[in-house]
């Protein structure tokens, strides 16, 4: 098989993908027939913009671009198309997440930052699409403040990648593409 070339389109602070880049209108994307074929969208949260400079002990001195550059090469290397993007704002994760399906997306990945712990319109937006996602965490939320161990949305995720720094988006990518593979959702 060969690999097709990654698309990355990094959308930070609420940008939108224009309606010419966007799937058929109102209509379900088939499934991926191969990990070839897959579609995926990666979503990051609040504050995530400012990777590299944000409490670097936490989160490492790896920026959201770089982290976008090392999945643009990993999905090319996997033969899969990933967009990338980032907002602060609830209401645009959850329109991402609810326009994902129509526009030809096959699996989600999301690091909703500390909508992990609060957001339940983020688990019905995942729940609502049924996209296989995976969560992931730059840090280990375990390992921190204990009103960062529940996610809201793992319920909606067919798994988690967290405590691996920069290396955690790669690692769900590839977590993903596997999943899509075989075939599975979040069900």
């Amino acid at each position: 098989m060969t690999a097709r070339r990654a698309r990355v389109r990094s959308h930070v602070g609420g940008a939108r993908t224009p309606r010419s880049q966007r799937g058929p209108s109102g209509g379900h994307p088939a499934p991926p027939t191969t990990a070839a074929a897959a579609r995926i969208l990666c979503i990051s949260g609040p504050n995530l913009q400012l990777l590299g400079t944000r409490e670097p002990d936490v989160y490492g001195r790896t920026t959201l671009a770089e982290i976008h550059a090392r999945l643009e090469r990993r999905a090319t290397a996997l033969g899969v198309e990933i967009e990338a993007r980032q907002s602060n704002h609830e209401g645009t994760i959850v329109d991402w997440i609810g326009e994902s399906r129509a526009a030809g997306i096959h699996g989600l990945i999301i690091n909703p930052g500390a909508y992990t712990h609060t957001s339940i319109a983020l688990l019905d937006a995942l729940t609502a699409v049924g996209l296989p996602c995976i969560e992931v965490h730059l840090s280990n939320p375990e390992a921190r403040e204990p009103f960062r161990h529940q996610s809201h949305i793992a319920r909606a995720c067919v798994g988690r990648v967290a405590g691996f720094g920069a290396d955690s988006y790669e690692l769900a990518l590839e977590g993903l593409v596997r999943v899509l593979a075989r075939g599975r959702s979040h069900a």
